[in-house]
């Protein structure tokens, strides 16, 4: 094995290609064992073999199993080590391997055994057992073509046979030879020897330490020290001989290392006592470091360094078998950062970053060190609060969270504020697992959100009804547009100046099979949730637009149809903007004919294809109107960047709309802003003369509401437009539309 088998060649570079099993072909002979499959499978599984088949022709092995664990060269980059398998057998050992190789030759059954010295990536040379048999792959050839067998770690065993065959003088020599630090207690007499290699590895030279039989101990790590004595008091008891125990050592400068501390009992006296033991330190500090990077990660959010999902879920496993036991409760806090996507987007993902690191700071402060705060993913966090005996109890708490998570965040200069919304689930009241404890809290939040935001929920029965109710519409959504259940129905656009309608704001609508009517509020963000939005949105499109080809013929040539357009569209990589031009082509139909109606949260997205379908819609001529405004964020300098057309005050500021009240105040500032930077004025939700009155007086270009008209399907509209282009002085209007500000310049 690593050598030119039979044919005197210089020792080859093999490769390694492991193309199956062969231990099935292996004889019993070779394992001593009735099942060689077994015994050499559990080798394997142990680390402490490998199989290998050797290729005279090739020069290389053509199957390898398990060497790189056996010689520990299984980390990334470490293959190449193995690639110069010559280079890491002894010298010395081989002229007996090839000796062993020839002598099987002369043999009927070709079977050979030796032991070798092999580098070992981490312990230096380690002794190993090869045993294996020639083989032929055409009973024809002369002589063998291949050598195939088991390669098995046996340091231990033969640093036990030498130091019982040596004298003492020569066993100090072998100390000091091998690559792991090697001790040897004599019981008797208390004395205790290192190797040389054992002081280097914590950093000492010979003479250094005054060596005394309780050395070892007393540089062992404080908290291992009664992990290592069971175990060697384990080999010591009548019955034992050998242990094997993980410890930290001091080292010289004052730093610890991890080491597989290993022993045996060489001999007993005639009553079973130790005599003598002998054993080894192999430095796995490497080996530890990387296993908590790999702990570490798998149980720990890298951005905040706070537990992940998966950690977790454990401790809340815990806490559940905990408090059957003891009869208490714990309470289980789903947080979600308000408007953390608007900091996200305004100040790039850096800042978002940091915030995030300063919310999971201020959660982990606020906590006791029994609780446990983790991070879910996103601006998501849960916290898991033990020793809970009552709802009320936590109440204060949740209140402070608020309170504290509301404050300002500096983030690079720039300060920004998010608030948060919270969902409560309580063991054992609301859930005995912790999926449905996680369930409920997330439902708890859900409502917490739709409430307004920066606030708190604690689950109840029917919040589960309402979630099992959200499920099922989402079920249903998958079918509804194919079964005709959606419809678009029409509010009309009443321009302020001179009474005409030649603009309607198309809404859509659900007619559920079973449900009856359900509200957009309640299905929209569904369809958005599962992108079926998209898919929707272009239906709304195409009847929007063949609604505007009609309307344009039969009544103003300049109608206009407002469409609303989800942010999920804009993502969507099904190329929304391509699709909804190439249809306007279709239809003859100028941009001008659609308006699109997106919210202010849009304008604050740094993603290229929201600025991008933005341009293409403004160079196509289709005009954008921004929805709800003063609800958002938007700014000045983001309606001046954008080919923004029109503004559409939002409801809330036109509710309320009184002489004199801030409201009105609002509303005029936002008109002559608008008017300032050459947009138009759209009121959302008149519906009062007085409302109407104010609006014109202010100087808003158009308004819509249930005053004018409420929604309704294309039939009825054409019949109400009809009515309204013959006498626009409907009953309730006609005073609105003989105001003197009717006739007012811009």
């Amino acid at each position: 094995m690593g050598c030119a088998i039979g044919y005197k060649e210089p020792l080859p570079k093999p490769s390694f290609v492991i193309k199956g099993s062969f231990i099935g072909n292996m004889p019993a002979t070779m394992t001593n064992h009735a099942s060689p499959e077994t015994d050499v499978l559990g080798y394997l599984q142990a680390g402490q073999a490998a199989l290998w088949e050797w290729d005279f022709s090739q020069q290389a092995f053509t199957h390898m199993l398990g060497m790189d664990s056996v010689l520990g060269y299984g980390g990334v980059g470490d293959s190449a080590a193995l690639m110069d398998m010559a280079d890491l057998l002894h010298p010395a050992d081989m002229v007996p391997l090839q000796m062993a190789l020839e002598a099987a030759m002369e043999q009927p059954r070709q079977i050979f055994s030796v032991d070798v010295r092999i580098k070992h990536a981490s312990m230096g040379y380690c002794w190993f057992h090869v045993q294996g048999m020639l083989t032929k792959s055409d009973p024809n050839l002369a002589k063998p073509s291949h050598a195939k067998g088991l390669l098995h770690n046996i340091q231990e065993r033969k640093l036990l046979e030498i130091a019982q065959q040596v004298g003492e003088e020569r066993w100090q020599l072998v100390l000091s030879s091998v690559g792991d630090g090697i001790w040897d207690l004599h019981v008797p007499a208390k004395k205790l020897y290192l190797s040389n290699s054992l002081l280097a590895m914590y950093g000492y030279a010979p003479g250094d330490l005054e060596v005394h039989n309780l050395l070892l101990d007393e540089l062992t790590h404080p908290d291992d020290l009664p992990t290592v004595y069971a175990h060697v008091n384990s080999a010591l008891s009548e019955g034992g001989s050998t242990f094997s125990v993980e410890r930290r050592m001091r080292c010289k400068d004052g730093s610890w290392k991890w080491v597989m501390s290993r022993g045996a009992v060489v001999s007993r006296d005639a009553q079973g006592k130790p005599l003598r033991l002998l054993g080894t330190h192999t430095d796995i500090t490497q080996r530890k470091k990387a296993e908590e990077t790999i702990r570490q990660q798998a149980l720990y959010d890298s951005l905040t360094g706070l537990p992940n999902r998966r950690m977790l879920r454990e401790r809340i496993e815990y806490e559940i078998d905990r408090c059957q036991r003891v009869d208490k409760g714990f309470a289980v806090l789903f947080i979600d950062l308000d408007r953390f996507k608007e900091v996200n987007d305004t100040l790039g993902h850096d800042s978002g970053d940091t915030l995030l690191v300063q919310a999971a700071q201020r959660l982990r402060n606020h906590m006791r060190a029994s609780d446990t705060v983790a991070r879910m993913g996103g601006d998501e966090f849960t916290i898991l609060l033990t020793d809970l005996y009552e709802q009320e109890d936590i109440k204060p708490l949740l209140d402070s969270l608020l309170k504290h998570l509301e404050s300002v965040y500096e983030l690079a200069g720039e300060q920004a504020y998010v608030s948060a919304s919270i969902g409560v689930a309580v063991f054992p009241g609301d859930g005995l697992s912790a999926e449905t404890l996680y369930k409920h809290a997330d439902e708890a939040l859900y409502v917490a959100k739709s409430k307004g935001r920066n606030q708190y929920c604690f689950f109840t029965p029917d919040m589960h009804q309402e979630a099992m109710r959200r499920s099922r519409l989402t079920q249903d959504l998958r079918v509804a547009l194919q079964e005709d259940q959606f419809k678009l129905v029409y509010q009309p656009i009443v321009d302020l100046r001179s009474g005409v309608v030649h603009k309607v704001e198309a809404l859509l609508r659900w007619q559920h099979p079973q449900l009856g009517f359900v509200s957009p509020a309640d299905f929209v963000p569904l369809a958005e949730s599962t992108g079926r939005i998209v898919e929707i949105g272009n239906w709304v499109f195409e009847q929007a637009a063949d609604q505007a080809l009609r309307w344009r013929s039969h009544f103003q040539p300049d109608f206009q149809i407002s469409i609303n357009c989800s942010p999920v569209q804009f993502y969507s990589r099904f190329g929304t903007t391509a699709l909804w031009l190439e249809r306007l082509g279709e239809l003859g139909l100028p941009g001008q004919a659609i308006v699109v109606e997106i919210t202010e949260g849009m304008l604050l997205d740094n993603h290229d294809g929201v600025h991008q379908q933005l341009l293409a819609w403004g160079e196509a001529g289709v005009q954008v109107a921004l929805d709800d405004f003063g609800t958002g964020y938007s700014s000045l300098s983001y309606l001046q960047k954008f080919d923004i057309d029109f503004i559409k005050i939002d409801q809330s500021f036109v509710r309320n709309l009184q002489p004199g009240s801030t409201q009105m105040v609002l509303c005029r500032a936002m008109i002559t802003m608008a008017h300032a930077l050459g947009l138009q004025v759209v009121a959302e939700g008149v519906e009062t003369a007085e409302q109407c009155r104010l609006l014109m007086e202010a100087g808003c270009d158009y308004a819509q509401g249930y005053y004018f008209a409420r929604p309704m399907d294309d039939m009825v509209l054409e019949l109400w437009l009809r009515e309204w282009d013959q006498d626009p002085r409907l009953p309730g209007v006609q005073e609105v539309l003989n105001t003197p500000a009717l006739n007012a310049p811009a």
